[in-house]
């Protein structure tokens, strides 16, 4: 057994927090302009995709972050960038990088990760499985 893997739970902890705080911050820049920005703003409306893409952004982001209801809120948000990078990145250009796509696909695989390994450290999923049942 390789002496890193002891730390595997750890290390999936910190990357489920970085990852859901990033996707955090695209909702919140999209509904409280913050952190300032070109994005800064709901843009075309409510009733936009990008406003739907918003809400999710905020909702899964502060569930993957926290750890709460981790696999449920990845597979949402998975679904999410997949279809946020074929409905607006691929049609403008067939390469990631030239369609501004490359983040989406990252989150997209990321949060799919995580529906198959779970939350790893530091989520109230793992707090809620150590608590004494009641009988």
């Amino acid at each position: 057994m390789n002496h890193l893997d002891r730390y595997q739970p750890i290390m999936r902890g910190v990357l489920r927090i970085l990852v859901g705080l990033l996707f955090l911050e695209h909702g919140m820049q999209k509904f409280l302009s913050f952190p300032p920005g070109p994005a800064a703003g709901i843009g075309p409306g409510l009733g936009s995709p990008g406003a739907y893409a918003g809400i999710f952004e905020l909702a899964c982001g502060l569930l993957v972050a926290i750890g709460l209801f981790t696999r449920a809120a990845a597979f949402v948000a998975s679904g999410v960038m997949a279809f946020a990078y074929w409905m607006v990145h691929a049609p403008q250009d067939p390469f990631p990088l030239n369609n501004g796509g490359d983040a989406a696909i990252l989150y997209c695989f990321i949060f799919l990760y995580f529906v198959f390994a779970g939350p790893g450290a530091f989520s109230v999923d793992g707090l809620r499985d150590k608590a004494p049942k009641a009988s």
